[in-house]
């Protein structure tokens, strides 16, 4: 006779914290804040691969990152304030200088020697805030692009945390093979094939979508890539005259999770049939009224590769097929991100030659 099962049990997919990672950290420049959430005399605490880093923002608009804890007695310096250019440690007040110098104690005395903070590079770039990490220590030996923004308006951004391993984020752009079954798009075919160049790939692809009450139509897409950590991808329905484009940012945060930032933007064509002032205010107001719709579209288009990420392991080698996409020549060029060349990180040259073909579907 059987008996019911009356213990709690584990069901589902494993997510992808729940074992030893694949990949380790990535070298290079990660975001860890919109520009937007970085107001003169807050002080923000994110985490970066294992450690907190602290942001403040200086009074003309510089910012300023530096690792968390006071050298006077090991206070967290998260939990303290700025005042004027000074951040101000919420133990004794000792008080650093944009240059991180000790400038003052909380009770007159000389600072002490050797009481600087430790300045991280930092930049701000497409209304996000990066911080460089390297694993040896070694200072920045490449820049960030400014990648082209639409329209006049601020960014409509977003932020989620998972399980899994930044790369897959970022290798997901050149996946073209999964762009039909899991999220859709009619038949599509490379219009440029990827380059990959230094730090950079890029690649464009068309495609037709359906949206909702207008119909169908052509659509075009530009995927770019900068280091391991930051995508860029500009849509086009020439049809209606809309184009988005929008920044990926993922940032690991432990050795099995990481932090996704969307920046993204729209911009509706002016009507050429109408008044220049007319087709303008035209423009604007579409643009304003379609914003929260297609963001939430956006939002809701990259979720759908969530459960994937968050539970998926990295294959390797993977048995690529002709249609998926230049996964193999991406994790070649994905390899001078790593301290050492990971070993999951090859791909034979067989599988390279598989994916050349120019059909996505």
């Amino acid at each position: 006779m059987s008996r019911p099962h009356t213990r709690p049990f584990t069901e589902g997919p494993s997510p992808a914290d729940a074992h030893a990672p694949t990949l380790p950290y990535p070298d290079g420049w990660f975001a860890v804040a919109f520009s937007s959430e970085l107001v003169p005399g807050t002080v923000l605490t994110r985490p970066l691969q294992g450690e907190d880093v602290v942001l403040y923002r200086l009074r003309d608009g510089g910012v300023r990152a530096v690792r968390p804890y006071c050298p006077h007695l090991g206070a967290h310096l998260g939990l303290g304030s700025v005042e004027g250019d000074d951040l101000l440690c919420p133990f004794h007040r000792f008080a650093f200088g944009p240059d991180g110098s000790c400038v003052r104690t909380g009770y007159g005395t000389p600072p002490p020697p050797s009481s600087g903070l430790t300045l991280l590079p930092v930049r701000e770039v497409n209304d996000a805030v990066f911080v460089w990490r390297h694993h040896d220590g070694r200072a920045p030996d490449w820049e960030l692009p400014a990648w082209h923004t639409l329209g006049t308006r601020a960014p409509r951004v977003a932020t989620w945390e998972m399980a899994g391993h930044s790369q897959d984020v970022v290798e997901n752009a050149v996946d073209l093979g999964h762009f039909t079954p899991l999220h859709g798009w009619g038949e599509s075919e490379v219009a440029e094939p990827a380059v990959f160049e230094g730090r950079s790939f890029r690649v464009s692809v068309r495609s037709r979508e359906r949206v909702p009450l207008l119909g169908e139509s052509p659509l075009e897409v530009t995927l770019e890539g900068c280091g391991i950590s930051r995508v860029h991808v500009c849509t086009a329905l020439p049809r209606f005259g809309v184009r988005t484009c929008a920044m990926y940012a993922a940032t690991m945060i432990t050795p099995s999770a990481f932090q996704l930032r969307q920046a993204s933007y729209l911009d509706v064509a002016e009507p050429g049939a109408l008044p220049a002032p007319v087709a303008r205010w035209v423009s604007r107001s579409v643009t304003r009224l379609l914003g929260g719709v297609m963001f939430r579209g956006n939002c809701e288009f990259v979720a759908q590769d969530f459960p994937v990420w968050a539970t998926k392991r990295y294959q390797s080698p993977p048995r690529l097929a002709r249609g998926d996409g230049p996964i193999g020549p991406f994790r070649q060029w994905a390899r001078q991100f790593y301290a050492a060349d990971p070993l999951r990180a090859q791909v034979p040259s067989s599988a390279v030659r598989a994916v050349e073909g120019s059909r996505v579907n």
